[in-house]
């Protein structure tokens, strides 16, 4: 197994006095590597398939529990709002303790949460389990990319975050079926069980394989990380209640409460050298525009994924297991393209093939917007490999950037941010198609679809423009 630096050795990067600092082993061996990305691998797909997997489970589980299916949401809300609320402290933890440490620390509490979900015999309980589950996968989310940092040399990280990028796609695309195929054999509690056996072998693995990393032994800013768990949580409660007419003036204000909290959070953040939200990072033209970018085009992926099955079921007349297959294209052609698009980012420029992918996904739904009355089903299939393919072209060079234009002892806080980026992208997309199909209630289904599709093509355009207005920094490493 892999040979590593102690920790305590590896927290020496800042050198003694009138001595020059150590420079960090460039990844490591193909063996040890392939190792480490397989409990990396293994990880994210938990943390990733077990944020879509539950949705289709909701209700059998709000039969076997006695609940109401409004009741039945918060199941998935809790996880949602645990993870997105904890990126960015468990990120800053990191930075201070070890991207290693975190990363273990969250898979231990994330498998064993899935065995309490699993064992809840209440709806209070398992929202408990579910927001410990949340927790866990916000430690396993928020160092992701800074351990390929370590785990990769510096030539070939493009190439190890498109194999993050392939992992999330097929993690995010599975979902469904998996699910499906679980309740079809066993009862909703084996949801979580089947975590048990591959988060013991990612433990074992990771525990082997993964690189001890310097850490700063700053302490966490527990005031900071209070503010941000307030901000984003307020703001994901009042994204996902934007939906309903009846709860919309509760979700406005939740809405104004994050922005409130976060002007002083931010504040706070101004002011510190190493922030928990790093707003020094922020100031790098390169890491904020990848920001932007990324946003908008989880925003405008998820805008199609939720407009699509409408399209499909309420305009088509096709089935749910139609719909289905019908969507598989899209994150077949992400996940074939994922592994080809990071050998491209260590050879052309990052923000111009990030700017490609998504001028390609802009037009596969432009594309899929002007479909014939009656589509034959290759009429579909080609539109949406194509959304799949720009898709796939765009992820692993943004993360690249977003992780080399950071410091290498800010990786932490840079890998928390790609991973907030990701959902509050998803979310806000999410409710957006909530917003624009309660603005059109009443008219036929595809105008109400085709609304939401324009919307997603513009938001992919614009993550295109400020793709290709990246310029890589000098020295990032």
């Amino acid at each position: 197994m892999a040979h590593h630096v102690p920790e305590q050795e590896a927290d020496r990067g800042a050198g003694t006095a009138g001595q020059l600092p150590a420079r960090p082993q460039d990844g490591l061996p193909p063996r040890e590597r392939l190792l480490a990305m397989l409990a990396i691998g293994l990880a994210m797909t938990l943390a990733v398939l077990d944020g879509a997997i539950v949705n289709v489970a909701l209700p059998v589980m709000a039969r076997d529990l006695a609940v109401g299916a409004g009741e039945a949401i918060f199941v998935v809300n809790a996880y949602q709002i645990a993870v997105t609320a904890t990126l960015l402290p468990l990120a800053s933890l990191g930075d201070s303790l070890g991207y290693r440490r975190v990363y273990l620390g969250g898979l231990v509490v994330f498998t064993a949460a899935s065995v309490a979900c699993a064992l809840a015999p209440t709806l209070p309980l398992l929202i408990a389990a579910r927001i410990a589950q949340g927790l866990g996968a916000a430690g396993i989310m928020s160092v992701n990319i800074a351990l390929v940092r370590f785990v990769y040399p510096h030539r070939m990280i493009g190439r190890g975050v498109g194999n993050v990028a392939l992992v999330v796609a097929v993690a995010s695309a599975a979902g469904p079926t998996v699910a499906a195929a679980i309740l079809s054999a066993a009862s909703w509690p084996w949801l979580f069980l089947v975590n048990l056996p591959v988060g013991l072998v990612a433990l074992l693995v990771a525990s082997r394989t993964l690189p001890a990393t310097p850490r700063s032994g700053a302490r966490l800013d527990r005031p900071s990380a209070l503010l941000n768990a307030l901000t984003f949580g307020l703001l994901i409660i009042g994204i996902d209640g934007l939906g309903s007419a009846e709860g919309r003036p509760l979700a406005l204000g939740a809405i104004g409460a994050a922005l409130a909290v976060g002007t002083v959070f931010v504040r706070r953040q101004l002011r510190l050298p190493a922030p928990l939200l790093p707003v020094d990072l922020l100031r790098i033209p390169a890491f904020a525009l990848s920001m932007a970018t990324s946003i908008a085009s989880f925003a405008s992926q998820m805008v199609a994924y939720i407009a699509l099955p409408f399209y499909f079921q309420d305009v088509l007349h096709l089935t749910s297991t139609e719909t289905g297959f019908l969507l598989t294209p899209w994150p077949i052609a992400i996940a074939a393209m994922a592994p080809v698009s990071g050998r491209l980012a260590d050879r052309f420029p990052p923000g111009l093939l990030g700017g490609l992918g998504l001028a390609l996904l802009a037009a596969g739904l432009v594309a899929v917007i002007l479909l014939p009355a009656a589509p034959s089903v290759p009429d579909i299939v080609w539109r949406l490999t194509l959304c799949g393919l720009g898709f796939g072209l765009f992820q692993a060079p943004n993360n690249k950037v977003i992780i080399t234009s950071a410091p290498r002892e800010r990786s932490g806080g840079a890998s928390g941010m790609q991973s907030t980026a990701r959902l509050t992208g998803q979310s806000l997309g999410a409710a957006l198609v909530a917003v624009l199909f309660g603005l059109v209630h009443g008219a036929e289904p595809g105008r109400a679809v085709a609304l939401a599709l324009w919307s997603a093509v513009a938001l992919a355009a614009a993550g295109a423009l400020a793709s290709v207005l990246r310029r890589p920094s000098a020295g990032s490493g």
